[in-house]
C-alpha cells in the first residue's frame, strides 16, 4: 500500500454568518473530497500540542508523526533547509517576513503579495545596507539575510539566542506594531558562545526599525507609493531557532522505504528536508491561488509511481484566509477538490497496486479572523476496499461522527501506516 497526503493548509474554518451559519467546508462546491469521505473514512484531529502556537510549523511536523517536545526548533532552521542554507551548531536562524506597515499598524504580513523577484532585490539592499553596517560595528559576521520565497525569507544570526518572545504578523493584522516588538523569555538561560536573550532581542528590534527607513525610501516602493499600492517596508522576523534533531520518517516508520514532498513553501520543504523526502519543486508553484494544481497533481502522480509515501501540500486557502477574503478562500477550496485531488484519485484509483489517499488541513485560518486556530481539523481516508463509515461529505461538523473519532498528534501518522 502506498500513502499520500494531500494537505490543504489553514483549510478549515469557523461558521460564517454571511455563508447562513456554515463554514467553507460545508459551502464550497468539492464533490471530490466529499465523494472520498462517503467512501472512506473521517474524523478530526488535534495537530497542535499544549502549549504551542497553532503555526503551520508545529502542524505539519506532528501530522507527520514528530513529537514536537523532542524536534521543534520554530520555522527558521527548516526554512534554512529548504532555501539549501547548512547551519553551524553556532547559527540562530529565525523567518523573516517583508512586510506592510501603515499608520503604526501591520496591515499585511506578505508586503503586499510580494514576488520573490522583487523580494530578492531588497533582502540584497538589506544584506548591502543593514548587514554590513551591524557587522561592521560587531566586528564579525553577526547578521545575514538570505532570500526564500515572495515575502518569505531567513534571517540569520551567529550566535543569536533562541530564548526570545516573537509575534507571528499573520496573527496581528491592524494592529500597532511597536508594541508586538521582540522581548527576552523571563529567564532566559545564558548559554555558552551565544548572545544574551535580551541581546539578541535588542539587536532584531534595531534592524526592524533600520529596515523601515531604508525600505521605504527603496525606489520599489517609492514606485509603489506612487501608484497607491502597498509598500513592503519593513523586516518582521520570528520563529527562530537552533538546528534541528530529527529522525527520517524511514527510521520512524518502516512501512516508509522512500518519499517525496511537494509543496511551494520552504517552510514545508525543510520539514520535508529533515524528513528524508525528497523535494520536488513545480513550475509554476506560487503558494497562492494562481499555484499550478495541474503540475502539483501529475508529480504527486509521478512520484507515487516511484515511492511509496508522498505530501502533497497547497497553501492558496491559507493566505486567502490571513487576507480576509472569503471568495476567494472558497475558490481555493474547489481548485484543490477539483484540480490537485480529483485528478490524482482518477489516476490512482485505476492501478492495481493500492494507494492510500489522506486530506486534511493543519489547523483552521478562519476568514473573519484572518489568524491560525489550534482546534481540531477534520480529516478523511480512502483506500480501494476500506469499508466506509456514515460520513457523507467532508466537512467539521460532519467528521465528529467519523469513525476514527478524535486522534492526538501523531496517532494520525500511526493510524495512516497500519493500512497495509
Amino acid at each position: 500500500m502506498k500513502h499520500i497526503i494531500i494537505l490543504g493548509d489553514g483549510m478549515a474554518d469557523l461558521p460564517v454568518e454571511r455563508l447562513g451559519g456554515k463554514t467553507l467546508l460545508q459551502y464550497a462546491c468539492k464533490p471530490m473530497m466529499d465523494q472520498l469521505a462517503r467512501e472512506g473514512r473521517c474524523g478530526r484531529l488535534i495537530t497542535v500540542p499544549e502549549g504551542f502556537p497553532p503555526g503551520s510549523e508545529v502542524a505539519n511536523t506532528a501530522i507527520l508523526g514528530y513529537d514536537l517536545n523532542k524536534v521543534y526548533e520554530g520555522r527558521g532552521p527548516l526554512e534554512a533547509a529548504s532555501i539549501g542554507y547548512e547551519m553551524a551548531d553556532d547559527d540562530f536562524a529565525i523567518r523573516c517576513n517583508i512586510i506592510t506597515l501603515e499608520d503604526g499598524k501591520i496591515i499585511t504580513h506578505n508586503g503586499g503579495n510580494l514576488e520573490t523577484e522583487d523580494a530578492r532585490v531588497l533582502i540584497e539592499y538589506l544584506n548591502e545596507h543593514l548587514a554590513k553596517s551591524i557587522n561592521e560595528k560587531e566586528g564579525c559576521e553577526r547578521v545575514k539575510f538570505i532570500t526564500g520565497i515572495q515575502y518569505r525569507h531567513l534571517l540569520v544570526i551567529k550566535g543569536g539566542s533562541k530564548h526570545i518572545v516573537c509575534a507571528p504578523p499573520h496573527d496581528h493584522p491592524n494592529e500597532p506594531w511597536r508594541g508586538l516588538l521582540v522581548k527576552p523569555e523571563e529567564n532566559a538561560p545564558i548559554e555558552a558562545g551565544r548572545l544574551t536573550a535580551q541581546h539578541t532581542a535588542d539587536l532584531i528590534n534595531d534592524m526592524i526599525l533600520k529596515s523601515q527607513q531604508l525600505l521605504t525610501n527603496h525606489p520599489f516602493n517609492q514606485e509603489r507609493a506612487k501608484r497607491g499600492e502597498r509598500q513592503a517596508n519593513s523586516i518582521w522576523p520570528w520563529s527562530g531557532g537552533y538546528r534541528p534533531s530529527m529522525d527520517t520518517l524511514m527510521q520512524q516508520y518502516p512501512q516508509v522505504k522512500s518519499g517525496t514532498v511537494i509543496s511551494a513553501v520552504d517552510l514545508i520543504r525543510g520539514i520535508g528536508h529533515y524528513a528524508g523526502l525528497k523535494i520536488v519543486e513545480v513550475e509554476g508553484a506560487t503558494g497562492l491561488a494562481n499555484t499550478n494544481y495541474e503540475g502539483k497533481a501529475q508529480a504527486a502522480i509521478d512520484a507515487l509511481k516511484q515511492d511509496d509515501f508522498v505530501f502533497v501540500h497547497v497553501e492558496a486557502s491559507d493566505e486567502a484566509g490571513h487576507d480576509g477574503d472569503l471568495d476567494l478562500k472558497l475558490k481555493t477550496i474547489g481548485y484543490l477538490d477539483q484540480r490537485l485531488i480529483a485528478p490524482i484519485y482518477k489516476e490512482v484509483s485505476q492501478w492495481s497496486e493500492p494507494v492510500c489517499i489522506a486530506v486534511l488541513p493543519d489547523h483552521l485560518t478562519p476568514v473573519e479572523m484572518r489568524i491560525h486556530v489550534g482546534q481540531p481539523v477534520p480529516f478523511l481516508i480512502w483506500y480501494r476496499g476500506i469499508e466506509p463509515d456514515d460520513v457523507q461529505q467532508y466537512d467539521e461538523t460532519s467528521c465528529v461522527s467519523g469513525s476514527y473519532g478524535l486522534l492526538k498528534l501523531n496517532e494520525f501518522m500511526q493510524a495512516l501506516m497500519k493500512i497495509e
